[in-house]
């Protein structure tokens, strides 16, 4: 009998260390039935995410057919809700009616967005129209975020995307399907960096290698303060779709082999655009589970 009840005691002991080491997730109240993703954090207490700009019947807007991805901002609480939510402003001459992702350097002077090319920046001769890049843009009080131009590496006949700086600004990281040479792409899409540089020009882009990169595609990066790089991969053995993974960097830049995150930051559909705390105890993802709302929701994690 008493042995009974010590391994009674052992078992919920080993639960417990169970749910400690676990993580807790909540769908937020801002999602709707339209996605909500490109998560990036600006500060501690500020995001911003990529939704569909909506009209006052809060029906997706729609330039030439397709409806209009735009970049929000939004305050984050103690307890993990975004609000006060408002549209990042853009200065309207720039044209800029389709943003996927973007992140904001720390002095909050300078924003590099994903977007597509316009009648404005159309590169000359053949191209994909359907392939991304990367703008960078400056702040003006009367105007918002203005005087976009293409990165200088982004060459037309590649795709560029997903934005996202280091905790000290100099480097950026961006996923590409660039081909040829020593960088070239392993999959459909491949994590980059490139240098920033103080005079604010940039290096070339170098492919973070196979321990991230992988012969399908990779998505999504962010680099966290403890040097942390979690990204979004639909690679072979995941729990499907889209999965979280992270991968560790050294000091000398190289980095570990990419793992992947447990559930339920991970599920059977699309998880992806994982943001963190400084402490790697707190965050935000988005993700298309069934038990969300519609279309990718953003969640709220919490490591309990």
């Amino acid at each position: 009998m008493l042995k009974s009840f010590h391994y009674i005691i052992f078992l919920i002991g080993l639960i417990g260390l169970s749910q400690t080491k676990g993580y807790s997730v909540k769908n937020l109240e801002i999602n709707t039935k339209y996605p909500h993703f490109g998560l990036m954090k600006i500060s501690d207490s500020r995001i911003i995410f990529t939704s569909y700009l909506l009209d006052k019947k809060g029906r997706a807007k729609r330039f030439e057919g397709h409806p209009i991805l735009t970049i929000f901002e939004g305050d984050l609480s103690e307890k993990g809700h975004i609000t006060n939510v408002s549209l990042v402003q853009i200065d309207s001459k720039q044209h800029i009616s389709h943003i996927t992702s973007a992140t904001i350097s720390l002095d909050g002077k300078h924003i590099y967005l994903t977007t597509n090319y316009t009648r404005k920046n159309m590169p000359k001769g053949n191209f994909n129209e359907s392939n991304f890049h990367i703008e960078v843009g400056e702040f003006k009080a009367d105007l918002g975020w203005t005087n976009f131009k293409v990165l200088p590496f982004c060459k037309p006949k590649y795709s560029y995307a997903h934005p996202a700086l280091s905790k000290d600004g100099k480097t950026l990281y961006f996923t590409a399907n660039i081909r040829g040479g020593r960088e070239n792409t392993r999959g459909g899409s491949d994590i980059f960096k490139v240098e920033i540089f103080d005079d604010g020009t940039y290096g070339e882009p170098k492919n973070l290698g196979s321990k991230v990169n992988s012969y399908s595609r990779e998505m999504f990066p962010y680099m966290s303060a403890e040097n942390i790089l979690y990204f979004a991969s639909n690679r072979p053995n995941g729990f499907g779709g889209f999965d979280i993974y992270k991968s560790v960097m050294n000091e000398d830049g190289t980095f570990e082999k990419a793992v992947k995150m447990p559930k339920p930051l991970n599920s059977k559909q699309d998880d992806f655009c994982f943001i963190t705390d400084a402490e790697n105890k707190t965050g935000y993802f988005s993700s298309k589970r069934p038990e969300g709302k519609g279309d990718d929701d953003i969640y709220y994690f919490k490591l309990n």
